[in-house]
C-alpha cells in the first residue's frame, strides 16, 4: 500500500514544529548538563554568565549549522534527484563533495588550518569551484544529462584518490589524524564565525534550486517537453548545478562529509508530496534539517567521551535504511 500524499499545510504543520523540537533537543543536549531556561535568560539580559557562554558560543552554533547543512543537503539530493531523473542521485554524483574535501585537506596538508580560523571552508570553497569547472569543462556547452552524469562521477573519483594521496604523504600521523577525522563530518567545535562564512553560500545555492522547481515539475515529461514549455534546459540545468554547488560546498568546508542525507531524505518525503519535484524541495530541507539535528543529538547522547563522529552516524543509519526502501520497492513491483 503506498503512502498517501498529505496537503501541504498538513505536511508543513507536522515538519515545523518537528524541526523546532529537533532544534530545542539540540541546544538542551551536551557534555555538560545545562539549565537551558536559565542560559536563555542570561543570553537575553546579556549577562555573561557560564550558561549563557555555553549556549550562545558552543551549542547554539553547532545546532545552526547541523540545521542548514541538514536542510542544504536534502534540498540539494531531492533538486539532483529530479534534474538527473535518477532516484540514486545524491549531492556527491557531480564531485563538488570530494572537490571541497580536497580543498580543505590541502588546507590541512600545507598547514594553512592553523593560519587563519577562515582558512579550511576557504579552501573548501576552493575545491567546489574547481570541481564545478572541470565539470563543465568536461561537459561542454551542451550539457547532456548522462554526460553530466559521468563527468560528475570522473571527478568525484579524482577527487577522492586525490584526497588518498594528500592522506599517503602526510608528513607526520597526526596530521593523517586530523584529515581522517574532519572528512568523517562533525559540526562539532564550530564557531559563529565558520556558520557565518558559509551561510551566504548557502543561502544562494537554496535560492538557485528553489527557483528551478517549475523547471523540475516540466523536467518530468522529458527535456524535449521542458523545453517545448518554454524552458531553457541548458541554462536552468546550470543553473541548479550551480545551487548544488554553493550550498553542498559551503557545507563541506564548514562540517566535511556527511553522507546519505541526500539520498535518503527525498525517498522518505516523496510519497507525502504526490512525487512532485516541486513540492519535494522545501520539503526535503526540512526533514534534512530534522534528522541531521537528531543525529547530532544521537552523537552527543551514545558517545560522551569519545565523541562519535556525524557522517558516520548518518552513514550508520542511512545505508540500512536505504536498503529498506530497495527491498520494500522491489517487494512493490513483483
Amino acid at each position: 500500500m503506498s503512502t498517501p500524499a498529505l496537503d501541504a499545510r498538513l505536511l508543513y504543520a507536522i515538519l515545523l514544529p518537528a524541526l523546532a523540537l529537533a532544534f530545542a533537543l539540540a541546544l538542551g543536549v551536551g557534555p555538560v548538563e545545562l539549565d537551558l531556561g536559565q542560559a536563555l535568560a542570561d543570553a537575553w539580559r546579556d549577562e555573561a554568565s557560564i550558561e549563557s557562554l555555553i549556549l550562545l558560543e558552543i551549542r547554539l552554533p553547532r545546532a545552526l549549522l547541523a540545521l542548514v547543512i541538514g536542510a542544504t543537503l536534502g534540498l540539494a539530493g531531492a533538486a539532483l534527484q529530479g534534474l538527473l531523473r535518477n532516484p540514486l542521485a545524491e549531492p556527491g554524483i557531480i564531485g563538488v563533495s570530494n572537490g571541497a574535501a580536497f580543498g580543505a585537506v590541502v588546507v590541512f596538508y600545507y598547514g594553512f588550518a592553523g593560519v587563519a580560523w577562515f582558512a579550511l571552508p576557504l579552501g573548501g570553497f576552493a575545491g567546489a569551484l574547481l570541481a564545478v569547472g572541470c565539470l563543465f569543462a568536461l561537459v561542454g556547452r551542451g550539457r547532456a544529462t548522462v554526460t553530466l552524469i559521468l563527468a560528475g562521477i570522473a571527478i568525484n573519483a579524482i577527487g577522492g584518490a586525490l584526497i588518498a594521496l594528500a592522506l599517503n604523504f602526510a608528513a607526520s600521523p597526526f596530521a593523517v589524524q586530523e584529515i581522517v577525522f574532519w572528512l568523517l563530518g562533525s559540526v562539532a567545535n564550530r564557531s559563529v564565525d565558520d556558520l557565518l562564512i558559509a551561510l551566504p553560500f548557502m543561502l544562494l545555492g537554496w535560492g538557485m534550486l528553489l527557483y528551478c522547481g517549475r523547471f523540475l515539475n516540466a523536467l518530468t515529461l522529458g527535456e524535449e517537453t521542458a523545453s517545448s514549455l518554454g524552458f531553457d534546459v541548458s541554462r536552468l540545468r546550470l543553473v541548479l548545478v550551480l545551487g548544488v554547488a554553493a550550498s553542498v560546498g559551503a557545507a563541506v568546508s564548514v562540517a566535511g562529509n556527511i553522507g546519505f542525507v541526500g539520498l535518503v531524505v527525498p525517498h522518505l518525503v516523496r510519497p507525502l508530496v504526490a512525487y512532485e519535484p516541486r513540492r519535494l524541495l522545501a520539503a526535503s530541507a526540512v526533514l534534512g534539517a530534522i534528522l541531521l539535528l537528531c543525529a547530532d543529538v544521537a552523537v552527543q547522547l551514545v558517545s560522551a567521551e569519545t565523541e562519535m563522529k556525524l557522517g558516520v552516524v548518518t552513514a550508520l543509519v542511512g545505508a540500512p535504511f536505504f536498503l529498506l526502501l530497495i527491498l520494500k520497492s522491489r517487494s512493490a513491483l513483483q
